[in-house]
Order: C-alpha cells, then structure tokens, then sequence
C-alpha cells in the first residue's frame, strides 16, 4: 500500500459544528444518510442557538466526503459555516444516529 491509500484509510474523528438555515430543513436526516451512505459512524443533533452539532469516525477520505456534503446541506437549507475540529478516534461508536 502507498503513502497516498494510507493516508485516505487512515480512521479519524471530527467535531462538526454547522452554522446558517439548518434547522426545520431536515439537516440531520440529511446528514444521517450521507454518513451511513459511506460507512461512518457518529451522531448528529440540533443544538438550542439554531446550529447543527455531529461527531463523525471513519477513514478520512469518507469524513471529507461527508464534509463537503454537509457544506451543501439538503435543498432548502442555507449553510453559511462548517466549523471542523479534528480528534483522535474513539472507535467507540458503532452507527450514525440523530440525537435527540
């Protein structure tokens, strides 16, 4: 296996923080199946300021995948930030749920 293939299996974890329209515009069904679609594992829930809050694991060409999905966003949203804090992964989560 090269540098390159090594790099994109690599597992990491990122704090996704989405800013804009993304409430009410199903934002977190959206993100679920884009996650589940590639394989990842995470949650995703609203929080009370109107943002959009995820944890995704998996390898890191499929996080980077779903990151520029998630700067999309469904048809009627308006996603004007996505904020993205790397971690180390847990491999403690199993699935990608939304949270309530």
């Amino acid at each position: 296996m090269n540098r390159a293939s090594s790099k994109s299996s690599e597992l990491v974890a990122a704090e996704v923080l989405i800013s804009g329209r993304v409430q009410g515009v199903c934002y977190r069904a959206f993100t679920q199946e884009a996650a589940l679609a590639l394989g990842l594992c995470g949650w995703v829930r609203n929080l009370p300021d109107g943002q959009v809050q995820a944890e995704v694991e998996g390898p890191k060409a499929h996080v980077e995948q779903l990151l520029k999905s998630l700067r999309e966003g469904p048809p009627h949203a308006v996603v004007t930030n996505v904020q993205v804090n790397w971690k180390r992964p847990t491999g403690d989560k199993r699935s990608f749920m939304i949270a309530r």
